[in-house]
């Protein structure tokens, strides 16, 4: 048991039964200032993390400069080519995709390669799916590999277009992104 002083609680046990009354507010004249600003000079702002109201959904991405498009356009064939080799091409039109989305809004030089990257790969995409029923008959085999091979050159040489900052758009393929 708990030992309370006789006046903290009436008769019945309860202490929510005679509540203490509220302090009285303060006078209040027309004339009274505001209250002082915060120590420091500075008036409240938004906490630390929260977006300023009417920002909602992020910020417009910031242009590259020429040096970080060409790392970034050498990237889309680079991670593509990677994804291509290690997948055995089966997983490389998600890796050309996610650099696409990630990067297309930064400038025109990595969106066209990025596209160009991802073209190659719905392209190969498309020889992959073909190739696989006819690999019933053995063509698909043929029809695999080669897809897988000039895929594979046209990374490198996307890559290497694209690291000396050149435009390129690769042979055998339509724009289906631009």
């Amino acid at each position: 048991m708990t030992d309370h002083p006789q006046g903290d609680r009436p008769e019945g046990g309860s202490p929510f039964a005679n509540p203490t009354p509220p302090p009285p507010p303060a006078e209040q004249s027309g004339s009274a200032a505001p209250p002082p600003p915060p120590p420091g000079g500075q008036e409240y702002r938004q906490p630390y993390g929260a977006p300023a109201p009417g920002t909602y959904g992020g910020s417009t991405p910031t242009p590259m400069s020429q040096q970080e498009e060409k790392t970034w356009g050498a990237a889309a064939h680079g991670v593509s080519l990677a994804a291509t080799v290690l997948s055995g091409g089966f997983l490389s039109f998600v890796a050309a995709l996610v650099v696409y989305l990630v990067v297309k809004d930064r400038g025109p030089f990595v969106r066209a390669h990025a596209a160009n990257a991802l073209n190659v790969q719905i392209v190969a995409s498309i020889v992959f799916l073909v190739s696989l029923p006819l690999m019933a008959v053995f063509i698909g085999f043929l029809t695999f590999g080669v897809a897988w091979i000039v895929a594979v050159i046209l990374h490198v040489v996307g890559l290497i277009k694209a690291n000396n900052g050149e435009w390129w758009t690769p042979p055998l393929t339509p724009s289906f992104v631009r």
